[in-house]
This record gives C-alpha cells, structure tokens and sequence, in this order.
C-alpha cells in the first residue's frame, strides 16, 4: 500500500461517517478503526497510531458540541490536526543562505539512494537559481566516482571527485575548498554508506565531518524500512549532527507513513522526499502541505509559489490581448509550455483539491505525451496560423491547411482536429475570463474574484466546466468543487522561499 493508498483509505473512512443518518460516538470509533488499520498496514508505529486514536475521541467531545455544527468537517479537521502533528517533528528545517557558502554533507546506509539524492538537490537549488555542485567522497564503493559523475554531467552540475586518491577526507577537503573559491552556493559531499551500521562508518563520517564543517548534515533514508527508521536516524544522529532527513522511493513502498512518522519522532525534520526515479521527481516536503494532499485537500499555496518559481508573472500583454477578446494558438502553446515547465504533471495534479490520485502514472504518461504531440503539430504551422484569432474559421475556409499541417508534423488529421477542438474550448474561456469586468489584475493577471458580478462568475465557471474532462470535474466535487479551488486561489499566498 503506497501512499496514495493510504490517502484514499483515509479519505473514504472520513467520507462514510459523512453519509452515515446519525452520526455518534459508535461512526466515529468505526471510522477510526478504518483509519488505524491503514496507518498501522503503512508501517507507522503502534504507539503513535494509539496516540493519534485517543487524541481524536478526546477532541471530539459529542456532548459538547452544539446542533448547528458541521460534525463531519470537525471530524475532518481533527484527523487532519493529529495526522499533522504525526508527521510534523516541529523542528525548523534547516535553509541555505543565498550569496553564501552552504556545505551539506549526505549520509547514509547503501543502497537508500544517496548519489541520487545528491544530485537531485543540487538539480533542485540550480533551477531555482542558486549555483550549485558535487563532490564525490566515496572511496568505499566502487564506481560511486562514475555514478555520481554520470549524473552531474547529465544534469549540467560541476563535480569534484579522484580515482587515485583513497581517503575521502582530503577528497571532502580538496573539493571543499576549491568550489568555495569559486564562490559555488550550494556545495554537497556524498560520502561512503555501507552495507550495515558499523564502527568504520561512523569513524569515516566523523573525520569527514571536521574536515569540511558542514552547514548542514543530511541522513538518506528507504522508505522501504519503515518504522525502522526511527532507530537508524537515532544511530547516526549519535555519531554526526544530523541536520535533515531525505526520504526516498516513496512513491514505491507501502511503508512511507512509517518512514515518516518514525522519522519525526526523533525531533528530526525531513526537508524533501524522492518521488520517482526521474531528476525532477524530488519535493520539499511541508507536513501541512503533504497532510493537504493526502486528504485530498490539494496543496494551493504550494501551486502558486510553483508558479512564481518557474516565473510565470509576467501576463500583462495577455492580459490586454483577453480584454480586446483575443487569444491565439500561440498564447495557448505558451501556456501549456508554462504548465510542463512546473514538473511532474502528477506532482502539480496533486496540488490541485480532489485531483490528487486522478492521474496515475499511466495517465500522466499519455497526457504529457498528447502535450508534446501537440507541440509537434503547432510547431508544424506557419505564423499567421499561430497569430491568427479567428483560426477556425481559417482552417474551414481553407482546408488544405489541416492536411499540410498533419502531414508536416507527421499526424494524423484527427489529432489536428483535436488539437484545434481543444483551443476552441480554452480560447472561449480565456476570452470570457478577459471580458470579465474586474476578473483579472491587469499586470499580473491574478484572479480578483471579489469585483466580479455573481452572476457573469457563475456563467464563467459553467463554461469553465464543459472545458475539464467530466471524470475529473467528478473528483473535484462538481461545480461546487471547481468554485471552492477558484476560491482558493485568490486567496493564496506563495510561501516563503
């Protein structure tokens, strides 16, 4: 049972009590059950499942709360506390300080991913600006030198590492040295993991730790282990000042919650998850916001700091162009490249509230597929077809331009068919989001739903509807849904960097 299993399990324990004629003491001990069950199949401790079970009795207090309250979102509420405080160490992650020398140290037993992790840190900070690099101070394994130089070179990261030289610590020291003269930001040493915890382990962590005085000392984990996280966090947490916790191939183990909640029972915070094999398959992990996700309560905020990061601001010709009821293909090409831009499409689906486990990795492959082919296909038209605002009535008028379109870009005229249908359906809501009088900031074009009339909002969201696929408009909670998450997005702040 991975973790988007566990979600599901939580969210229909909490859905029946909502459907149940009365609900009382005896629904709620029966969805508790349910909740338990999971929690304890994903691995987490027994103790604190118990825990997370009492408090829940103890704070839904039937003879306490009044008529006119909602028991199913208190319910809802309260599990959503306990999960928090489950998963949430609060301990302050540690954060790197930009225009400055940050030396992280990665440890680790073998096999938990840590070259890997490595890099996908460094490819993480480099994309958001920072100057990043890699140092390779395992001289225990072989080929960890290739490994990890395999994966810099793909990722375009600066690296430092030897093969004559044998001991790690004038490795550690030597790269060190040479990346803080030329002023690199994010600076990580993968260091030596081995089989089991053993004493040459420690000893080698240890010297490489005073030789290169870390800012930070990062401990990799399986999620694979489970609850036996705990103790192993603890051993190496005895020997260096571990920092932070990176726990990988979470999308593939039924025992992450344990790994998890283990590992915020040592008071030590997990900074970022592994997700996937892939390099962008990596997310800064925010309790509040995975507690969001799991429940499928999306993750907004999150969506919208992605947005800022990838540098999606600038809509102030948009804009314009929408106010004068003009939206062309190549407007449209532009923001679906906006979209592949913030990542896993699987990853951005979560974010969104009810969508969470709607694209599975199937579905997210063909989709991000069908976005590529399109490309291929508008890549394949000239500028006027590109620029023109009336494009339907064009390819009608003149439709020798499907069939050289389709055969330029190696498609069938039925995917060009599709491709265009498609634009119809956003161009019509893009246009009535422009002509929306006091909808969109004209220089950012962030949502302003406050001045809108109720009733141009409502015919808004109507045709916004017939635009998202049906099966998905049924996760979000129909119409009532989509108003909800548009709510939501006015009123969300990119968190803090």
């Amino acid at each position: 049972m991975v973790l988007a299993d566990l979600g599901r399990r939580i969210r229909n324990a909490i859905g029946k009590i909502g459907q149940a004629n009365i609900i009382n003491e005896e629904e709620l001990n029966l969805m508790l059950n349910e909740v338990c069950k999971a929690l304890l199949e994903a691995d987490v401790p027994f103790r604190l499942v118990a825990q997370l079970k009492n408090n829940v009795k103890k704070e839904m207090n039937f003879d306490d709360i009044s008529g006119g309250v909602n028991k199913r979102r208190l319910i809802q509420k309260i599990v959503f506390q306990e999960l928090l405080k489950l998963l949430d160490p609060g301990v302050p992650q540690f954060v790197p300080q930009k225009g400055k020398h940050n030396v992280i140290m990665f440890v680790g037993l073998q096999g938990s991913g840590k070259t890997t992790t490595c890099t996908k840190m460094a490819y993480y900070y480099m994309k958001k600006g920072w100057k990043t690099c890699l140092i390779c101070a395992d001289t225990f394994r072989a080929g960890a030198f290739d490994q990890l130089k395999q994966n810099a070179t793909k990722a375009r990261i600066p690296f430092y590492g030897s093969y004559s030289e044998m001991d790690p610590v004038v490795i550690a020291a030597e790269g060190v040295e040479k990346f803080k003269k030329d002023n690199f930001e994010i600076i990580i040493v993968d260091t030596s993991g081995r089989h089991k915890q053993e004493a040459s382990l420690f000893e080698e962590m240890l010297q490489v730790s005073n030789a290169v005085n870390p800012n930070n000392v990062v401990f990799v984990m399986d999620a694979s282990i489970g609850q036996a996280c705990e103790a192993q966090a603890r051993a190496f947490g005895d020997t260096v000042d571990v920092g932070s916790v990176i726990i990988t191939k979470l999308d593939s183990h039924a025992k992450g919650g344990g790994a998890l909640s283990a590992v915020a029972a040592t008071k030590s915070p997990v900074i970022f998850i592994g997700t996937g094999e892939h390099i962008a398959d990596f997310e800064v992990f925010k309790p509040k916001s995975f507690v969001q996700k799991l429940l499928g309560m999306g993750d907004i905020a999150g969506l919208v700091e992605m947005v800022n990061d990838v540098g999606i601001k600038d809509n102030e010709e948009l804009v314009k162009k929408l106010k004068q009821g003009v939206f062309t293909l190549r407007d449209m090409y532009e923001q679906f490249q906006n979209v592949m831009k913030m990542g896993p499409l699987q990853q951005v689906m979560g974010m969104l509230p009810g969508l969470g486990d709607f694209m599975t990795k199937g579905s997210e492959q063909e989709t991000e597929n069908k976005l590529k082919r399109w490309f291929t296909i508008m890549d394949s038209m000239t500028d006027k077809e590109l620029d023109q605002p009336k494009l339907m009535e064009l390819f009608t008028k003149e439709p020798s331009r499907l069939i050289r379109v389709a055969r330029g870009s190696g498609s069938s005229q039925m995917a060009v068919h599709e491709l265009l249908s498609q634009y119809k359906k956003v161009s019509d809501v893009m246009k009535k989001m422009g002509s929306t009088k006091g909808l969109l900031n004209p220089k950012t074009g962030d949502f302003n739903m406050k001045n809108v009339n109720p009733a141009k909002m409502a015919q808004l969201q109507q045709q916004m509807s017939k635009m998202i696929d049906p099966r998905m408009l049924q996760q979000m909670g129909g119409m009532g849904g989509l108003q909800n998450m548009m709510q939501q997005l006015q009123n969300a702040k990119p968190g803090k960097k």
